[in-house]
């Protein structure tokens, strides 16, 4: 009976104690609904340009894609040259990538699909650059001279080229001294110096070498020109989400459709983006065939 009454006398005091003047009544609480971090994709650009303006000018590109695909954000990622970008691409490092379509078929062998491409396959040629008191006139010209190419992996600026010469009487092993300078630029810089007789790169970097540097490009002239070839390749690592995936596709293929998409395409400068697939590149397969076969053995990847 004690116990009883001790625990009613408490129930009261309780009851009593809740009445009080201003007393708020207790209202449950609920967590606010916590976003889900970010999650962070790495977009690597094969060296096209120097590192610095590669990111002037693909930065943009990356910064729209982040704007518009919630919950992810990439990075983009330049290279010094192009045995750097072959390192990572091949380890599987880079979610995504754009590399040459050299590069584009060898990543399918390290776990990477195309996606998309860029567009303009009609620019997607070698060039030939040579001063224009050279004294070149005729391929053969070029007999024991050097000439320099960005790297031994660039289609268009080297492989293409190389095939260009040995369509037209050049022995490429033998003939002339290659020079691998790193980057596009510093295959044209070697003709404006001097130090080649003729560079190869491609049309894009000449095009805007032209526009950045006109006095420097004035002494200069392109003197030929390769067949086309399908242009650069979009990749993603095979455990990308194919939702993130046709998302990115989309973003970049619809690019040439809105103001703000074709003042970034025309910073690269190219007309658009395109969807495209591994068989896309079955093309260039058959060009690589032909030209480690009569050209130059290629160095497995």
């Amino acid at each position: 009976m004690r116990n009883i009454m001790s625990l009613l006398g408490l129930a009261i005091l309780l009851s009593l104690a809740g009445c009080g003047d201003g007393q708020q009544e207790y209202q449950p609480g609920f967590a606010e609904k916590q976003e889900q971090p970010e999650k962070h994709y790495s977009f690597a650009i094969h060296p096209l340009h120097n590192p610095e303006m590669l990111l002037e000018r693909y930065g943009p590109i990356v910064d729209y894609l982040n704007r518009n695909i919630k919950g992810v954000h990439f990075t983009l990622e330049a290279s010094r040259n192009y045995d750097e970008f072959d390192k990572k691409l091949y380890a599987g490092q880079p979610d995504f990538a754009l590399p040459n379509p050299y590069q584009t078929i060898n990543s399918l062998k390290h776990g990477y699909h195309v996606f998309g491409k860029m567009g303009d396959d009609h620019n997607f040629t070698g060039v030939w650059l040579v001063r224009r008191d050279s004294g070149i006139r005729k391929v053969t010209d070029l007999k024991g001279k050097k000439v320099s190419y960005p790297a031994k992996t660039a289609l268009a600026a080297t492989m293409m080229p190389q095939y260009y010469l040995h369509t037209h009487g050049i022995d490429v092993n033998k003939d002339v001294e290659n020079l691998y300078v790193g980057s596009q630029e510093s295959s044209i810089m070697n003709v404006y110096l001097g130090q080649v007789s003729a560079g190869a790169t491609w049309p894009i970097p000449w095009m805007l070498f032209q526009k950045e540097q006109p006095e420097k490009a004035a002494q200069l002239e392109k003197i030929w020109e390769t067949e086309p070839l399908i242009n650069n390749g979009l990749v993603a690592r095979g455990d990308m989400p194919p939702e993130l995936v046709e998302r990115v596709a989309t973003l970049l293929s619809t690019l040439h459709e809105n103001d703000e998409g074709r003042a970034m395409l025309g910073r690269l400068p190219i007309s658009r983006f395109e969807r495209a697939n591994d068989a896309s590149y079955d093309v260039v397969r058959s060009f690589l065939d032909t030209f480690s076969r009569k050209v130059r053995p290629l160095e497995p990847q």
